[in-house]
Protein backbone atom coordinates (compact mmCIF):
# COMPACT_ATOMS: atom_id res chain seq x y z
CA UNK A 1 0.00 0.00 0.00
CA UNK A 2 1.20 3.33 -0.74
CA UNK A 3 1.36 5.31 2.12
CA UNK A 4 1.56 9.37 -0.39
CA UNK A 5 -1.57 10.85 1.75
CA UNK A 6 -0.19 10.45 4.89
CA UNK A 7 3.59 12.27 3.75
CA UNK A 8 4.47 15.76 4.65
CA UNK A 9 5.58 17.56 1.16
CA UNK A 10 6.31 21.06 2.90
CA UNK A 11 8.18 21.76 5.83
CA UNK A 12 5.79 22.64 8.87
CA UNK A 13 7.22 25.63 10.92
CA UNK A 14 8.77 24.99 14.34
CA UNK A 15 10.66 26.62 16.01
CA UNK A 16 13.55 25.24 18.35
CA UNK A 17 13.38 25.59 22.02
CA UNK A 18 16.16 22.99 22.77
CA UNK A 19 17.84 20.00 21.33
CA UNK A 20 14.17 18.52 20.88
CA UNK A 21 14.80 17.69 17.89
CA UNK A 22 18.18 16.43 18.18
CA UNK A 23 16.66 13.91 20.71
CA UNK A 24 13.67 12.76 18.64
CA UNK A 25 16.07 12.06 16.20
CA UNK A 26 18.16 9.71 18.29
CA UNK A 27 15.33 8.00 19.63
CA UNK A 28 13.68 6.98 15.92
CA UNK A 29 17.39 6.04 14.87
CA UNK A 30 16.38 3.30 17.46
CA UNK A 31 12.91 3.12 16.71
CA UNK A 32 12.54 4.07 20.62
CA UNK A 33 8.49 4.45 21.09
CA UNK A 34 8.47 8.28 22.35
CA UNK A 35 6.13 9.77 24.66
CA UNK A 36 5.76 14.00 24.09
CA UNK A 37 4.85 15.39 27.89
CA UNK A 38 3.45 19.14 28.40
CA UNK A 39 0.48 21.19 28.27
CA UNK A 40 -2.05 21.45 25.45
CA UNK A 41 -1.57 23.84 22.86
CA UNK A 42 2.36 23.95 23.06
CA UNK A 43 3.85 22.69 20.24
CA UNK A 44 3.70 18.95 20.29
CA UNK A 45 1.44 17.91 17.25
CA UNK A 46 3.60 20.24 15.66
CA UNK A 47 6.74 19.25 16.45
CA UNK A 48 5.88 15.33 15.31
CA UNK A 49 4.93 16.92 11.86
CA UNK A 50 7.82 18.79 11.92
CA UNK A 51 10.31 15.56 12.18
CA UNK A 52 7.68 12.99 10.10
CA UNK A 53 9.11 15.46 7.22
CA UNK A 54 12.75 15.79 8.56
CA UNK A 55 12.93 12.02 8.95
CA UNK A 56 11.16 11.51 5.71
CA UNK A 57 8.36 9.17 6.92
CA UNK A 58 4.54 9.03 6.19
CA UNK A 59 2.59 10.33 9.75
CA UNK A 60 -0.53 8.89 10.78
CA UNK A 61 -2.17 10.61 13.46
CA UNK A 62 -4.90 9.66 16.02
CA UNK A 63 -7.17 11.88 17.94
CA UNK A 64 -7.65 9.80 20.77
CA UNK A 65 -10.72 9.80 22.87
CA UNK A 66 -13.23 8.26 25.63
CA UNK A 67 -15.26 6.17 23.06
CA UNK A 68 -11.84 4.81 21.21
CA UNK A 69 -12.14 1.04 21.10
CA UNK A 70 -8.69 -1.14 19.81
CA UNK A 71 -10.70 -2.13 17.36
CA UNK A 72 -10.44 1.76 16.15
CA UNK A 73 -7.16 1.43 16.15
CA UNK A 74 -6.16 -2.08 14.43
CA UNK A 75 -9.12 -2.45 12.17
CA UNK A 76 -12.51 -4.26 11.91
CA UNK A 77 -14.20 -6.78 9.59
CA UNK A 78 -16.37 -4.87 7.36
CA UNK A 79 -19.25 -5.91 4.82
CA UNK A 80 -18.96 -4.76 1.65
CA UNK A 81 -20.43 -5.99 -2.02
CA UNK A 82 -18.29 -8.57 -2.08
CA UNK A 83 -18.39 -10.01 1.60
CA UNK A 84 -16.69 -9.95 5.05
CA UNK A 85 -13.60 -7.71 4.10
CA UNK A 86 -10.26 -6.68 6.85
CA UNK A 87 -10.21 -2.96 7.11
CA UNK A 88 -6.29 -2.21 8.96
CA UNK A 89 -6.75 0.71 11.61
CA UNK A 90 -4.72 3.65 11.53
CA UNK A 91 -1.93 1.84 13.80
CA UNK A 92 -2.30 -1.36 11.67
CA UNK A 93 -1.34 0.39 8.95
CA UNK A 94 1.34 2.22 10.13
CA UNK A 95 3.07 -1.05 11.76
CA UNK A 96 2.75 -2.96 8.39
CA UNK A 97 4.44 0.23 6.27
CA UNK A 98 6.52 1.80 8.53
CA UNK A 99 4.96 4.89 9.04
CA UNK A 100 4.90 6.91 12.40
CA UNK A 101 1.72 6.53 13.95
CA UNK A 102 1.72 9.32 16.86
CA UNK A 103 -1.56 8.87 19.49
CA UNK A 104 -2.32 12.64 20.22
CA UNK A 105 -3.82 12.90 24.15
CA UNK A 106 -3.59 9.49 24.70
CA UNK A 107 -4.69 9.69 28.30
CA UNK A 108 -7.88 10.37 26.94
CA UNK A 109 -8.35 7.01 25.28
CA UNK A 110 -9.70 4.17 27.80
CA UNK A 111 -6.82 1.72 29.48
CA UNK A 112 -8.25 -1.05 28.12
CA UNK A 113 -7.59 0.20 24.58
CA UNK A 114 -3.86 1.44 25.04
CA UNK A 115 -3.13 -2.13 26.07
CA UNK A 116 -3.03 -2.97 22.38
CA UNK A 117 0.00 -1.25 21.87
CA UNK A 118 1.88 -2.79 25.08
CA UNK A 119 3.55 -5.35 22.43
CA UNK A 120 4.67 -2.65 19.97
CA UNK A 121 6.84 -0.45 22.62
CA UNK A 122 9.30 -3.81 23.86
CA UNK A 123 11.68 -5.95 22.29
CA UNK A 124 9.12 -7.79 20.35
CA UNK A 125 7.59 -5.09 17.89
CA UNK A 126 4.82 -7.11 17.47
CA UNK A 127 0.93 -6.25 16.88
CA UNK A 128 -1.44 -9.03 17.23
CA UNK A 129 -4.52 -8.97 15.42
CA UNK A 130 -6.59 -11.57 17.35
CA UNK A 131 -10.32 -11.25 15.99
CA UNK A 132 -7.65 -11.93 12.06
CA UNK A 133 -5.18 -14.81 13.79
CA UNK A 134 -2.81 -12.77 12.38
CA UNK A 135 0.64 -11.12 14.35
CA UNK A 136 2.44 -8.38 12.39
CA UNK A 137 6.10 -7.93 12.62
CA UNK A 138 6.58 -4.03 12.75
CA UNK A 139 8.03 -2.60 9.93
CA UNK A 140 11.32 -1.55 10.55
CA UNK A 141 11.00 2.20 10.00
CA UNK A 142 7.64 2.35 12.72
CA UNK A 143 7.34 3.88 15.41
CA UNK A 144 5.00 4.70 18.03
CA UNK A 145 4.91 8.07 19.20
CA UNK A 146 2.12 9.74 22.12
CA UNK A 147 1.11 12.72 23.51
CA UNK A 148 0.69 13.23 27.09
CA UNK A 149 -0.66 16.04 29.18
CA UNK A 150 0.66 15.67 33.10
CA UNK A 151 -2.12 18.96 33.91
CA UNK A 152 -4.82 16.59 33.88
CA UNK A 153 -3.89 13.87 35.45
CA UNK A 154 -5.89 11.96 37.60
CA UNK A 155 -6.85 9.02 39.32
CA UNK A 156 -9.50 7.97 35.96
CA UNK A 157 -7.58 9.79 33.56
CA UNK A 158 -4.00 8.68 33.93
CA UNK A 159 -1.28 6.41 31.59
CA UNK A 160 -0.51 3.37 33.36
CA UNK A 161 2.51 2.69 34.79
CA UNK A 162 3.17 -0.06 32.97
CA UNK A 163 2.48 1.89 29.88
CA UNK A 164 4.65 4.93 30.62
CA UNK A 165 7.22 3.00 31.28
CA UNK A 166 7.90 1.80 28.09
CA UNK A 167 8.51 5.24 26.29
CA UNK A 168 11.37 7.72 26.27
CA UNK A 169 9.84 11.18 27.07
CA UNK A 170 10.50 14.36 26.09
CA UNK A 171 9.18 17.68 28.07
CA UNK A 172 7.76 20.37 26.00
CA UNK A 173 6.37 23.50 27.97
CA UNK A 174 5.14 27.56 26.61
CA UNK A 175 8.37 28.84 24.73
CA UNK A 176 10.25 31.42 26.48
CA UNK A 177 8.47 34.99 25.74
CA UNK A 178 10.90 36.10 23.20
CA UNK A 179 10.81 32.82 21.70
CA UNK A 180 6.78 32.67 21.84
CA UNK A 181 6.74 36.20 20.17
CA UNK A 182 7.86 34.92 17.42
CA UNK A 183 6.12 32.35 16.77
CA UNK A 184 3.09 33.86 17.65
CA UNK A 185 3.96 36.73 14.70
CA UNK A 186 5.05 33.83 12.26
CA UNK A 187 1.67 32.14 12.47
CA UNK A 188 -0.59 34.83 13.17
CA UNK A 189 0.85 37.48 10.81
CA UNK A 190 0.47 40.42 13.35
CA UNK A 191 3.51 42.50 13.99
CA UNK A 192 5.97 41.44 16.69
CA UNK A 193 4.96 44.23 19.16
CA UNK A 194 1.32 42.70 18.77
CA UNK A 195 3.03 39.60 19.35
CA UNK A 196 4.70 40.66 22.33
CA UNK A 197 1.78 41.71 24.14
CA UNK A 198 -0.64 39.27 23.70
CA UNK A 199 2.50 37.06 24.82
CA UNK A 200 2.35 38.91 27.66
CA UNK A 201 -1.90 38.32 28.41
CA UNK A 202 -0.87 34.61 27.92
CA UNK A 203 1.47 34.60 30.44
CA UNK A 204 -0.81 36.53 33.27
CA UNK A 205 -3.59 33.76 32.09
CA UNK A 206 -0.92 31.12 33.33
CA UNK A 207 -0.38 32.65 36.54
CA UNK A 208 -4.04 31.99 37.41
CA UNK A 209 -3.45 27.90 36.99
CA UNK A 210 -4.57 26.66 39.98
CA UNK A 211 -6.32 29.70 41.10
CA UNK A 212 -9.52 29.08 38.99
CA UNK A 213 -7.95 27.74 35.96
CA UNK A 214 -6.75 24.19 34.72
CA UNK A 215 -4.73 25.19 32.14
CA UNK A 216 -3.99 29.39 30.85
CA UNK A 217 -3.90 30.58 27.47
CA UNK A 218 -2.03 28.79 24.91
CA UNK A 219 0.12 29.80 22.45
CA UNK A 220 -2.20 27.68 19.54
CA UNK A 221 -4.86 30.80 21.54
CA UNK A 222 -2.43 33.29 21.23
CA UNK A 223 -2.14 32.50 17.53
CA UNK A 224 -6.11 32.59 17.54
CA UNK A 225 -6.43 36.07 18.79
CA UNK A 226 -3.38 37.22 16.84
CA UNK A 227 -5.14 36.03 13.48
CA UNK A 228 -8.61 37.98 14.66
CA UNK A 229 -6.49 41.19 14.92
CA UNK A 230 -5.03 40.51 12.23
CA UNK A 231 -8.63 40.71 10.39
CA UNK A 232 -9.36 43.93 12.04
CA UNK A 233 -10.82 43.36 15.56
CA UNK A 234 -9.62 45.27 18.53
CA UNK A 235 -7.30 43.42 20.78
CA UNK A 236 -9.56 43.76 23.76
CA UNK A 237 -12.54 41.97 21.24
CA UNK A 238 -9.87 39.46 19.87
CA UNK A 239 -8.76 38.78 23.54
CA UNK A 240 -12.49 37.73 24.77
CA UNK A 241 -12.94 35.84 21.89
CA UNK A 242 -9.72 33.18 21.35
CA UNK A 243 -8.69 33.51 25.31
CA UNK A 244 -11.44 34.54 27.83
CA UNK A 245 -14.36 33.11 26.82
CA UNK A 246 -13.18 29.50 25.79
CA UNK A 247 -11.04 28.82 28.75
CA UNK A 248 -13.39 29.63 31.39
CA UNK A 249 -17.46 29.86 32.41
CA UNK A 250 -16.81 31.39 35.56
CA UNK A 251 -17.81 34.93 35.95
CA UNK A 252 -15.26 36.15 38.52
CA UNK A 253 -12.54 34.10 36.46
CA UNK A 254 -13.13 36.15 33.11
CA UNK A 255 -13.20 38.90 35.26
CA UNK A 256 -9.83 38.74 36.35
CA UNK A 257 -9.06 37.31 32.98
CA UNK A 258 -10.03 40.07 30.87
CA UNK A 259 -8.16 43.07 33.69
CA UNK A 260 -5.39 41.01 33.08
CA UNK A 261 -5.72 41.96 29.37
CA UNK A 262 -6.10 45.78 29.98
CA UNK A 263 -3.04 45.66 32.45
CA UNK A 264 -1.22 44.83 29.25
CA UNK A 265 -2.38 47.35 27.46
Amino acid sequence: MDLDDYRISQEPYYRMVGNEADLFEAAYADRMPMMLKGPTGCGKTRFVEYMAWKLGRPLITVACHEDMTASDLVGRFLLDATGTVWHDGPLTLAVRHGAICYLDEIVEARQDTTVVIHALTDERRILPLEKKNEVIQAHEDFQLVISYNPGYQSVLKDLKESTKQRFGAISFDYPPRDVEGEIVAHESGVEAPIASHLVKIGERSRNLKGHGLDEGASTRMLIHAGQLVGRGIALGEACQVALVLPITDDPDMRDALTSAIAACA
